[in-house]
């Protein structure tokens, strides 16, 4: 009789079992919070590229800066700064000077970027698509 109650008593591993059970989806949680954090960071990068590239374009420059060193600006302050957990993909800017560069007008600079993300990243660009992030800038030129 003594036999069968310690039997029904006996614990052991099952602290090991819960740790099983639970351990994957701490690793998800964890996991999910280091992609949604990095999405975080990339998304303030491509804001600061996008407003640094379009207060270059606005300040006043003899000659004024053509599209393409606007973009550069924006080029590289974001490759320089972008934090990416999968294979890098390079950022592309649009430059839209719709009235010219007199004093007045508008400059958008738009920065976009594709976020592959580390293991999540990958999982959730394969169910819901690429994550793309966007920034847009619009000053008016001095």
């Amino acid at each position: 009789m003594k036999r069968l109650t310690r039997i029904g008593r006996d614990e052991r591993g099952v602290v090991a079992l819960e740790f099983v059970l639970v351990f994957p989806f701490f690793m998800l949680l964890l996991f999910g919070i280091v992609d949604t954090s990095l999405i975080l960071c990339d998304k303030a990068v491509l804001t600061n590229a996008s407003r640094e590239a379009a207060r270059a374009g606005v300040v006043v420059h003899v000659p004024p800066l053509s599209s393409t060193a606007i973009a550069n600006v924006a080029l590289a302050y974001a490759q320089n700064n972008l934090v990416t957990g999968g294979i890098a993909s390079a950022p592309t800017v649009s430059v839209s000077q719709p009235d010219g560069t007199s004093s007045g007008s508008p400059l958008t600079v738009t920065v976009s970027y594709t976020y592959s993300g580390l293991v999540l990243g990958y999982v959730m660009s394969a169910i819901t698509g690429p994550i793309k992030l966007t920034a847009v800038t619009v000053m008016n030129y001095e």
